[in-house]
């Protein structure tokens, strides 16, 4: 008997959705089924960035989605999560390019820059004609971000900006990069331009994960910037922070898309691979680790819409962001790896979606907090200690 319910929304999550929201996901879900999906196979594994998504995605109005005004769509941040995870769907790396241009660029500058930065930048942003990156990861510091050497010192009316910066998604791409450093007034941003003397963004090669997407190492040597070139509106770790915060929202949403797809592809494999004189679905072993799959899918979609239901009451708290970010990226992860298993030599090739995801999402399970760090933030929730 076929069954009455979407494999993949166990639950009928989209029925909670409003008419507004789900015209977003339906509107992302074309996009990426019309212009991702043919391509992103070769993207990945050419180490390509598909430039040319660029217009199509601002067309949309996905880039600084949740931002009023400035020629950004104001879209509530349900909507932006169905964004990720409809983007995610297709490959990690265009979830986080535009994560990264949405959350830490562009949020950023709407959060804390003066309305001269946000009139400068915000506009050509949301229209795609002006890319951003998210400087503060160092390579020695990663979880550790209070740690970091990058320096900005006043000299005269300018900023002088000393350090480095690693592991920057966008970073060779970017026009201008939003750049955390410590200075003698705390932690200040700073908006450095693509061009600017002595500043320098390679990008890394040889990546395995995120390989349709540019990751780069950022240099600053005797970098000198105008005064206007810092973020006026914070002046200490609080201000990436809240950027991180929005980022892992995000990410908390755009996994799910990724297990739907491995787990749609599989469900289709299992139908018709026949072993033993019948198809996989048809035994014991197969479908309890279906079902098993369905359960975790149907868990991270609630937990998501529930996220963001808070988050657009304003009543989100960032240790929820970090039991959703945990537990669904968790979850995706292991289901793109059993889905991998299950698919038998099948599974390591690009054919099939399940090794591609389960490669990009090492790398998700590590960025913008990795596991560990997660469960300590839920831990210092739990007994008021920080065990960090």
């Amino acid at each position: 008997m076929a069954s009455s319910l979407n494999p993949l929304d166990l639950f009928d999550v989209r029925s909670e959705l409003s008419e507004e929201e789900a015209m977003v996901q339906d509107s992302v879900a074309r996009f990426v089924d019309d212009q991702v999906l043919p391509i992103i196979r070769e993207c990945f594994e050419k180490h390509r960035f598909p430039k040319e998504l660029i217009p199509g995605i601002a067309e949309l109005g996905l880039f600084g989605s949740s931002i009023d005004g400035y020629g950004c769509a104001g879209l509530n941040a349900v909507s932006y999560g169905l964004i990720c995870q409809e983007l995610e769907r297709g490959d990690s790396g265009l979830r986080s390019f535009v994560s990264v241009q949405s959350s830490l660029v562009m949020y950023p500058i709407h959060a804390f820059g003066s309305e001269e930065q946000k009139n400068r930048w915000l506009p050509p942003m949301a229209r795609g004609e002006a890319l951003g990156c998210f400087g503060l990861t160092e390579a020695h510091g990663g979880s550790d971000p209070g740690s970091m050497k990058t320096y900005a010192k006043r000299q005269g009316g300018d900023w002088v900006l000393n350090g480095s910066k690693m592991w920057i998604t966008n970073g060779t791409v970017a026009d201008v990069a939003v750049v955390w450093a410590r200075t003698d007034e705390g932690i200040r941003g700073f908006l450095v331009e693509r061009g600017t003397k002595g500043f320098d963004a390679p990008e890394i090669e040889n990546k395995m994960s995120l390989r349709a997407s540019v990751t780069s190492a950022l240099f600053f040597d005797n970098v000198r910037l105008p005064a206007s070139s810092m973020l006026p509106g914070v002046s200490s770790l609080r201000g990436p922070l809240s950027c991180l915060s929005q980022a892992r929202y995000g990410i908390s949403w755009g996994p799910i898309g990724a297990a739907q797809a491995c787990l749609k592809q599989l469900l289709e494999y299992t139908e018709t691979r026949e072993l033993f004189g019948r198809p996989l679905s048809h035994t014991q072993l197969i479908q309890a680790r279906l079902a098993d799959m369905a359960r975790r899918i149907t868990t991270a979609q609630l937990l998501a819409l529930r996220l963001g239901r808070l988050k657009d009451a304003g009543r989100l708290h960032p240790t929820q962001i970090s039991v959703a970010k945990w537990n669904n990226v968790r979850m995706a992860l292991d289901i793109a790896r059993d889905c991998r298993d299950m698919l038998g030599g099948a599974g390591i090739s690009a054919e099939y979606v399940p090794v591609r995801h389960m490669l990009n999402l090492e790398s998700v399970i590590t960025y913008e907090g990795t596991e560990s760090v997660h469960q300590l933030v839920v831990g210092k929730e739990l007994t008021g200690v920080s065990a960090f």
